[in-house]
Order: C-alpha cells, then sequence, then structure tokens
C-alpha cells in the first residue's frame, strides 16, 4: 500500500513538473483592454467597462496562479505603462538574460477568445448583485477562492452576463455561487447589521475567512460597484479593478469599508453609524485569529476619490482618513501596500509575482571611513568637518503600484546618477513587483543608494504593534514585524529606516525604539519626536524636516532647516520629496549650493555615519 502511495505521489509530482515546464515554454497570451478605458459618463459604457475588467482580472489571477501565461494592456496612455514592463521582461536591461524572452507572444482577440484559451484554470461564475455593490468585491475573494470568474447579475441583451451564461449561442458557463437570488432579487438586505454591505461581507467572512478558503495573510482593500452610478468623474482605471489579478491569484480576502463611526458613509447611508468599522475589525481579527502569529499583508487603500472623505462630500479629510486606517491596521499586525488614488492602477502583478530574485542584493556604494575622509567630511582626527549635512527620502514608493507607474519617468531620467539620493524602496513591493526592484539594483549608479520608505518593511504605524492596542486589544506583535523586517533588510541590504509613521498610533516607545535599533543599525527618521536627534543602543534616529513643496520654493524650505545652524558646529537634516524626478533634484541643490554653499549634500547612509560620529 505505501508502494502504491509513494508511485502515485512520484507520477503526481512527474505530470505537475511536466505541465509547468509546458508552460513555461508556451506563448505568453497578451490581451489588449485599453479600449474599456475610455467608458466616461454613459451608464452602458461604464457597466460594460466594468465587466470586462473585472473578468479579464479574475481570469488573469487564475490563468497565473503557478506561471506567466497572460498579460494585459490598460494602464498608461494605450497601455504604454504595461507595455514598457513587458518590453523591459523580453528585452534590455536586467541582469542575468531575459526572463521572458523566449516565450512567444499569442495575441487574444476578445473576451471569448480568452475564455477559450484558458477554460482549464475555471470551473464556473460567481454571479453578484451591482445594487449590492459590496458583492462585487466579494466576487473577487469567490473568484480566487472557488477557481471561479465573477459576472455582475444582468439579463439584458448585450450583457456579459447574457452572453457568456444565458445565450444559446455563447459558452453557457456555469453559474457555481450566486450572491444575488436566482430570480434578481437582492440576497443581502442588511437584516442582521441594518447594511446590506455589511451582511455581506460578514457572510463572506463566515464562508471563506474563518473556513480557512482565503489566504489570511493576504487582504485587499479596493473599492466596489459603487462606481458604476456614482463615481462619475473618476477614469476607469481607478476602479482598480486591474489590481485584482494578483490577489485572486492569492486567494485574498478583499473589502470595501469606511474607517469612521462618527458619519455614516455615502455608499451606504442609512446603515447605524459604526457599522462599517466594526466589520472591518470583525474581518481583521478573523484573519489574525487564523494567520496565527504571522504579520497581515493589505492591498489598497482608503478610496478618498470615490467615498468616505470630505473630497467626496464627507467631513473627514483625506489624510486623517489614511492615518485612522493604519492606526486600525497595525493594531492587527497588518501592513499596507498603499495604492493610493492617482497612480494605484497596476495590472499583471499576477506575472510579476513569479520573477525570480536573486537570494541578496548588496548595495554598490555605502561610505566607508576611508570615504568620508577622502570626500573631507571627516577631518585628521576623525571628527566630523563641520558643514550643514542634507539629505533626500525620495519617495513616496510604499505601493507597488505607484511605482510600476512612476519608474519609467523617474527612474529613468537622463540626471539620475548626478547627484546623491536615497530612494526610498519599501521591501514588500517585492511581493507584487520584484521586476521594479530588480531592475533598480541592477541599473543603479554610485550616487543611487536605497533606503526603506515609511515604516520598515511596509507601512504601519508600529507603535500601534504593542499594548495597549485601541482597537484590538492583542498581545504586542512586534516580533513579528522585527523578524519581517530583518529579512528584508538584509536581503536588499538596508541599513537606514527612511521614515517611520506614527500617524494616530502611540508614538514608538523604547521597547519599539530598541527593536528597529537592531534591524535598521545604520539609523532611523523619526516622524515625530522631541528631540531632533538621539542615541539608541548606538544607532542614531533623527527627526525629519518638513515635506519638500515644489521645486520653486524648496530652497527656501531647506534654507530655513539650517537659519540657526552654529559655524563650528556638523548640522544634519532629511527632507522628503514625493515624485520628484532626479532633474528636479540637481536644480535644488544647485540652486541650495549657490545661495548656501555650507549646504552639502549627501545620501542617506552617509548622513547617519557622520550623525552617528558627531553624536559620538
Amino acid at each position: 500500500m505505501r508502494l502504491l502511495v509513494r508511485l502515485i505521489g512520484c507520477a503526481l509530482l512527474l505530470t505537475l513538473g511536466a505541465k509547468a515546464q509546458a508552460a513555461d515554454h508556451a506563448p505568453l497570451v497578451v490581451y489588449d483592454l485599453t479600449h474599456t478605458a475610455s467608458a466616461g459618463r454613459d451608464p452602458v459604457a461604464r457597466r460594460h467597462a466594468w465587466d470586462e475588467q473585472h473578468l479579464v482580472a479574475a481570469l488573469q489571477g487564475l490563468a497565473n496562479r503557478n506561471s506567466p501565461q497572460l498579460y494585459v494592456l490598460f494602464v498608461g496612455e494605450h497601455g504604454k505603462t504595461d507595455q514598457y514592463w513587458l518590453d523591459k521582461l523580453r528585452g534590455s536591461g536586467l541582469d542575468g538574460g531575459q526572463w521572458l524572452a523566449d516565450r512567444p507572444i499569442a495575441k487574444a482577440r476578445d473576451v471569448t477568445d480568452l475564455l477559450q484559451r484558458f477554460k482549464s484554470t475555471y470551473r464556473g461564475v460567481v454571479v453578484y448583485d451591482e445594487h449590492v455593490p459590496a458583492t462585487a468585491v466579494i466576487a473577487s475573494t469567490v473568484a480566487g477562492a472557488d477557481d471561479l470568474l465573477p459576472i455582475r447579475f444582468d439579463d439584458s441583451p448585450g450583457s456579459l452576463y447574457h452572453q457568456l451564461v444565458l445565450d444559446l449561442a455563447g459558452p453557457r458557463l456555469t453559474v457555481k455561487v450566486r450572491l444575488i437570488n436566482a430570480d434578481g432579487s437582492p440576497m443581502f438586505t442588511g437584516n442582521i447589521t441594518g447594511s446590506a454591505k455589511c451582511d455581506a461581507l460578514l457572510w463572506a467572512v463566515d464562508h471563506y475567512l474563518k473556513t480557512g478558503k482565503c489566504d489570511p495573510t493576504r487582504l485587499a482593500y479596493y473599492p466596489d460597484a459603487y462606481w458604476i452610478d456614482h463615481a462619475l468623474d473618476v477614469p476607469s482605471d481607478r476602479t482598480l479593478l486591474c489590481n485584482h489579478d494578483f490577489f485572486i491569484s492569492r486567494r485574498a480576502f478583499f473589502f470595501d469599508l469606511n474607517v469612521w463611526e462618527d458619519e455614516s458613509p455615502s455608499d451606504d447611508p442609512r446603515q447605524p453609524l459604526g457599522t462599517d468599522l466594526q466589520t472591518l475589525r470583525t474581518i481583521l481579527r478573523a484573519a489574525h485569529d487564523r494567520a496565527k502569529g504571522r504579520m497581515i499583508a493589505v492591498g489598497g487603500f482608503t478610496p478618498w476619490d470615490q467615498k468616505y472623505t470630505n473630497h467626496t462630500g464627507g467631513k473627514h479629510e483625506g489624510v486623517a482618513t489614511e492615518w485612522r486606517y493604519a492606526a486600525i491596521l497595525s493594531s492587527f499586525d497588518a501592513y499596507m501596500d498603499a495604492d493610493a488614488p492617482g497612480l494605484n492602477a497596476m495590472a499583471n502583478a499576477s506575472v510579476f509575482q513569479h520573477f525570480p530574485l536573486n537570494d541578496r542584493y548588496p548595495q554598490k556604494s555605502i561610505p566607508t571611513e576611508a570615504q568620508l575622509h577622502a570626500r573631507g567630511f571627516l577631518d585628521a582626527g576623525g571628527k566630523v568637518v563641520p558643514h550643514n549635512y542634507a539629505s533626500i527620502y525620495v519617495g513616496d514608493y510604499d505601493s507597488a503600484a505607484w511605482l510600476y507607474q512612476t519608474m519609467p519617468r523617474i527612474w529613468d531620467d537622463p540626471n539620475r546618477g548626478s547627484v546623491p539620493l536615497g530612494w526610498a524602496f519599501d521591501p514588500e513591493i517585492a511581493d507584487r513587483f520584484p521586476l521594479g526592484l530588480h531592475y533598480a539594483r541592477a541599473t543603479a549608479s554610485a550616487n543611487d543608494t536605497f533606503i526603506s520608505g515609511d515604516s520598515g518593511y511596509a507601512y504601519l504605524n508600529p507603535g500601534g504593534l504593542v499594548p495597549p492596542r485601541k482597537w484590538s486589544d492583542l498581545p504586542s506583535g512586534l516580533p513579528a514585524w522585527e523578524a519581517l523586517c530583518t529579512q528584508a533588510y538584509r536581503r536588499w541590504d538596508l541599513r537606514v529606516t527612511g521614515f517611520v509613521i506614527d500617524g494616530f498610533s502611540p508614538r514608538m516607545n523604547a521597547q519599539v525604539k530598541s527593536t528597529y535599533a537592531r534591524f535598521s543599525p545604520g539609523g532611523v527618521v523619526e516622524q515625530i519626536s522631541d528631540t531632533p536627534a538621539s542615541l539608541v543602543n548606538g544607532v542614531p534616529f533623527l527627526r525629519m524636516q518638513r515635506d519638500l513643496p515644489e521645486p520653486g520654493k524648496a530652497v527656501a524650505a531647506v534654507e530655513k532647516a539650517f537659519s540657526e545652524s552654529k559655524p563650528l558646529q556638523p548640522h544634519f537634516a532629511i527632507f522628503r520629496t514625493v515624485l520628484w524626478t532626479p532633474t528636479q533634484h540637481k536644480q535644488l541643490f544647485d540652486a541650495v549650493t549657490r545661495e548656501r554653499p555650507d549646504v552639502v549634500f549627501v545620501e542617506p547612509n552617509t548622513l547617519f555615519l557622520l550623525l552617528k560620529r558627531s553624536m559620538q
């Protein structure tokens, strides 16, 4: 009997291996989805765009679960961002050969062609109810867990549901899961919580999260189908349906909820106050309980361009809403991959997730003491020469989507390498966009150094990891965070934590600071601190200066930071820029040094080495 089991097991492994090998040499199917990007305000066009984007993203997630098979052109004008990265995968710029260079390209004609090509990856469909918009994101949860395709219920001729499910001439896909009654009436009515939206999400918690059908360490906060009839000025790429592919491939749990309890959310104005918030806490607690000590990754961001803030008629500002959300996540050992509105669309992460990374990425230019002497920063006695030392935290790259969209413009800027910069790429970006981090390291100049973004491995509030934890009352999650950061800092050769965001959580206490000192021995930048600089177990902590405004006004901001500096002492400051190009940084450096030759710009690793030497 044991021999039979072993033989069956060996045969299964050989079969799976043969299938994987065949998939690695099969054509890479490319589908152009850009025709759905111009839906405008027309209700029929918006529904067609939503339906096709949703189905294609789910199919892509299922098809790419084990290896890259389906690539989509959608993000950027006429899909140029997606094409840029496909060219990188098949062309130049990557060390060690081009990953997909030997894969022929096959172009799919339409959705029906796609369904035929990848019919072995799905078992049927999950049908949802646009009148309970939350069922759209629940359908993505079900799609990943049950290998199904999400389709909005719409029995009118010409709809995707009619074409794929009802039409006798179509593929007649089987409905496996319904999130709407067969007659089209709502399955979720609010009879439990007073909110149909929250009833539906709690049903999904019971059936998919608590049962283990979803990965409890992978959540996704993306807008639901409210966009179809309400967010009329929001373009269709910011539905973020194109982002679903990765999370469906990873069997993530999706949600879209408000974080405030003092006003009803605009997408569900009749719910009892705080129902959304309580539902969010229920989801996070269920995930935490099943994660069993592992950190929880949450893709997405508060959709302030569509709901929940004063931008769309609420009373809370966007940053305050972000900080409330971050504080809640942190209390449950969760961090975000912050796809903030504006640059938040990212297709093809289910392809990129398979990109083979190196075990380690040593930095090219961490300064030594001899180099500090040679550059005139240390005198003959080893003391820091008194200058005003300034450095730049080049952000914001705590989102794989932001890096995906901006890297072609910012990283490829012709002046990159002409000035010393500290690129703040969060290590967690490697989950969805390992290609981007690899490409940056492969093409970095001696002036391109790397630090972590906020707040280490990823965006959370570290003060929310330790008791008392307002939103969860859970024990400390700090050991799990330290383990995650330690491993990532080693792989990416990071020494400096570029920015710790406290937000609405408690500040870092002594225990949290000691933890950061262990995995970030080069230095730590604080958002809030009673002192400009301090040493914690021999590691320098430095308070962040103000964010620099647009380049034309930034010179005065840098000069002001050093306005009270004493001429015979060294002084240190780090500034944050958001989406500046190297050319803009060079213009700033040139302008400042013309006005203030006592200001010396260095990259952050050098800044902290000098700061530590000065403080010691």
